[in-house]
C-alpha cells in the first residue's frame, strides 16, 4: 500500500517522463530544422524552471513563501560568470556556484527562519533587494550594466564534450541537470524528511511532539532550495554570455512564484511546466504587443480563479486515479513471506508433526 504523498509523487513522475519525452522531441525537431531560437528559448525556460522548483519546495511543502529566491539564482549566475572569465571550466563554475549558494543559503536561512508567515516573505524580499543593490553599485561586477564577454565553453563528459554554443547540445545538458534536480528533490520528499516538511505545513506546533526539530527541518529545506536556485542560475551565463543585477530583482522572484501557481503549488513538476509556459507566453505575446504583461496578468488571474490548484493540480488527480486501478506488483519478498506465513499454520504444523 502507498500513502497519498507517494501516489501523488508517482503521478508527478509520470508527468515528468512526458515532459522529458516532449523536450527530446523538441530537440530532435530543432536539430533537424536548424532552428536555434526555440531551442535557446526552451533552454532559458528550463533554467528558470530550476528557480521555480526551489520556490515550490518551500511554498508547496513547508508552507514558506519566499519572495527573494532570485537572490540565490543571481549569486549562482555571478559566481559562475566570474569563474568562467578566469578559468573556462564548466565543472569548476558549477562547483563554485554550489559553494557560494550553500554559504549564502545558510546565512540567509539563519536570518529568515527566525520568523514565520508574511514576515518570512518580507525578510526574503529584503535580503534579495539589499544584495541586488550592492551588486548594482559595484563596478567590479559591472554595476548596472552587468558582466559581458563570458566565453563559450566546452562541457567535458570524459572522452566526450558538448559546446555551450551548441543549441541542441546545451539544451540537453540543461534538461539533464534540471530533471536531475527534480529527481533529487522528489526522492528527498519521499523520505521521512519530506513527511516532516508536510507536517510543518499542516501543523507546525505539533511537529516537536513527534520528536523532530522544526528549526532544523525548515533550515534544511531553505538551504536545499537555495542550492537548487544557485545551480540553476549558474547555467544562465553559459547560455546568454552575460549577467546583470536584474537577475536578483523582485521581478525574477515574482515570475518564479507565478510559475509555481500556474503549474500547481506542491506538485513539484508543476513548477517546471509553469515556468516553460510562462516563458513561452512572454515570448509569443511580447512579439504581438509591448503590453504583454497586462495579458499575462489577466491570464494569471483567470488561472487562479478557475484552476486554483494549477494545471498539474488539475490533471494529477486523474492520473492518480488511473494508477490506483493499475497498482505496481508487490515485491517478491513480501509475496514469499505471505506464502510462508500461510504455510506455517497450526494445522499444517500439526499435520507435519503427525507424519
Amino acid at each position: 500500500m502507498h500513502d497519498r504523498l507517494t501516489q501523488s509523487m508517482r503521478a508527478s513522475h509520470l508527468l515528468a517522463l512526458l515532459f522529458v519525452l516532449a523536450s527530446l522531441g523538441l530537440a530532435a525537431i530543432g536539430a533537424a530544422t536548424g532552428d536555434t531560437f526555440y531551442l535557446r528559448l526552451g533552454t532559458e525556460a528550463l533554467i528558470f524552471a530550476g528557480l521555480a522548483l526551489s520556490v515550490d519546495l518551500l511554498l508547496g511543502y513547508s508552507g514558506a513563501l519566499s519572495l527573494g529566491q532570485a537572490l540565490y539564482f543571481g549569486i549562482g549566475a555571478y559566481v559562475s560568470a566570474l569563474t568562467l572569465m578566469k578559468i573556462p571550466s564548466f565543472w569548476l563554475a558549477m562547483g563554485a556556484a554550489f559553494a557560494a549558494s550553500l554559504i549564502a543559503a545558510i546565512i540567509g536561512g539563519l536570518i529568515a527562519n527566525r520568523v514565520r508567515g508574511v514576515y518570512f516573505a518580507l525578510i526574503t524580499f529584503g535580503l534579495a533587494q539589499v544584495f541586488a543593490k550592492i551588486v548594482y553599485n559595484t563596478r567590479e561586477l559591472g554595476a548596472s550594466d552587468g558582466m559581458i564577454g563570458i566565453p563559450v565553453i566546452e562541457i567535458g563528459f570524459g572522452p566526450f564534450s558538448v559546446s555551450a554554443g551548441s543549441p541542441v547540445g546545451f539544451f540537453l545538458v540543461v534538461l539533464a541537470i534540471i530533471m536531475g534536480l527534480y529527481a533529487l528533490t522528489a526522492y528527498l520528499l519521499d523520505t521521512p524528511f519530506g513527511r516532516v516538511l508536510t507536517a510543518l505545513k499542516a501543523n507546525e506546533k505539533r511537529v516537536p511532539f513527534l520528536g523532530y526539530s522544526v528549526w532544523r527541518a525548515r533550515m534544511a529545506a531553505y538551504v536545499l532550495a537555495g542550492l537548487i536556485a544557485g545551480l540553476s542560475g549558474a547555467l544562465y551565463p553559459m547560455l546568454r554570455g552575460f549577467v546583470s543585477p536584474e537577475l536578483m530583482f523582485f521581478a525574477t522572484s515574482g515570475n518564479a512564484v507565478i510559475s509555481v501557481i500556474l503549474g500547481g503549488v506542491g506538485t513539484l513538476i508543476g513548477a517546471i511546466y509553469g515556468s516553460v509556459l510562462l516563458v513561452i507566453l512572454k515570448s509569443i505575446i511580447g512579439s504581438w504587443t509591448e503590453h504583454h504583461l497586462i495579458v499575462i496578468g489577466a491570464l494569471f488571474m483567470v488561472c487562479v480563479m478557475f484552476l486554483p490548484k494549477g494545471l498539474v493540480g488539475f490533471v494529477r488527480p486523474r492520473i492518480e486515479a488511473l494508477l490506483m486501478r493499475h497498482p505496481p506488483p508487490e515485491p517478491a519478498i513480501a509475496e514469499s513471506a505471505s506464502l510462508t506465513s500461510a504455510t506455517l499454520t497450526p494445522a499444517a504444523i500439526k499435520s507435519g508433526s503427525a507424519s
